[in-house]
């Protein structure tokens, strides 16, 4: 994979970060804000919880996950179910609080649907971190955030308008994503529209669709978005189960990337065949892996009694400094001192040309 900007920026001090946390995994990290833990290392357990298991989005952020556990010292037990409901994060938090944890890092399914669940969490004593998808942020301390609703949600909309002739001509769209309920996705689908409406007016949003994170739903759904709307112009996907299944969807039916814009969120592994064939020319995420590893670290570094407070930064191990924003940035009213987000510095669009660059 490659490394980020970011990342190039703070080798030097992710060395010699590194080789403090070898010889003492109690000054692993540090930060402005708050007194180093006193805990050992080994014997802080964080659980690693995705919306669910088998994506390739969420496996990457395991995997970013464990290699900065193994390089710190503490211990991330990956936890989640094939099926992203509410129900299975719900028994899955309440594992985590019955088997002692330290700490939670957690993408969302849903963005109220958890409170009780989380609230008996923080009762409890453990650290509550979301990543990728929040919750209320009244039950987590920090949201390790890939981008704020403006960021993602105009990053879509440009991603398709720079494949079309005259993007300011009438348009049909259609949104293509997992959930009407999942918070994530659509944060950045309600900017992207009000973006669309100033930018592109003569855009026609036709139909939105979901595919509750379901590789089989989503294929099924691709393929009647095609059948139905036969003059779609373009199909924006901010959903890792979604694009690749509506791209497939128009591969099965003899379509390319000149027949019909096809773009969103998704990882390159599992794009990189329909850039190659041209069924899409384009499409978008964030390093995943990064992400899932400065929220674990994150989780860790309140597990040892550090404070997090907003305006503050935090030194993550190969991640180098990372700022505390406050709630307001997400668009959120609540804003506590202890409540902050940490939003990743860097967002990709996958070309032909970059595409074999990543490996996530």
């Amino acid at each position: 994979m490659r490394k980020s900007k970011f990342f190039k920026v703070c080798t030097g001090l992710a060395i010699s970060t590194m080789l403090l946390a070898a010889c003492n995994s109690e000054d692993a990290g540090s930060s402005t804000d708050g007194e180093k833990g006193e805990k050992d290392a080994s014997d802080i357990e964080v659980v690693f919880i995705p919306k669910m298991t088998g994506n390739a989005f969420f496996e990457s952020g395991n995997d970013g996950a464990q290699e900065m556990a193994e390089k710190i010292g503490f211990n991330v037990k990956y936890d989640g179910a094939p099926e992203g409901t509410v129900a299975n994060q719900v028994q899955i938090i309440n594992s985590a609080v019955n088997s002692g944890a330290d700490a939670i890092a957690i993408s969302s399914v849903s963005s109220d649907g958890l409170n009780q669940a989380l609230q008996k969490a923080l009762d409890a004593g453990i650290k509550v971190v979301t990543w990728d998808s929040d919750v209320d942020p009244k039950y987590r301390s920090a949201y390790i955030n890939q981008g704020t609703p403006d960021i993602l949600g105009a990053m879509l909309v440009d991603m398709a308008a720079e494949q079309l002739e005259n993007p300011d001509e009438p348009q049909q769209v259609a949104w293509f994503y997992s959930s009407p309920t999942v918070p994530d996705q659509n944060s950045w689908v309600d900017y992207a529209e009000k973006y669309i409406a100033e930018k592109y007016p003569n855009w026609e949003i036709v139909t939105k669709q979901f595919g509750e994170g379901n590789e089989q739903l989503s294929l099924q759904k691709g393929e009647s978005i095609l059948d139905t709307y036969p003059d779609i112009d373009v199909i924006i996907c901010p959903d890792s189960t979604a694009l690749p299944a509506m791209a497939q969807a128009a591969q099965n039916k003899g379509l390319n990337k000149e027949d019909v814009v096809i773009t969103g969120f998704a990882s390159p592994n599992s794009m990189r065949q329909y850039i190659e064939n041209e069924t899409i020319e384009n499409h978008g995420l964030w390093d995943v892996k990064d992400q899932g590893a400065l929220a674990v670290y994150i989780a860790y570094h309140l597990a040892q009694g550090n404070e997090l407070k907003v305006g503050g930064t935090i030194d993550a191990p190969e991640l180098g400094k990372v700022k505390v924003e406050p709630n307001t940035v997400q668009g959120y009213d609540y804003e506590a001192e202890d409540s902050g987000i940490i939003i990743l510095p860097e967002r990709i669009v996958f070309t032909k040309e970059n595409t074999n660059d990543y490996d996530f």
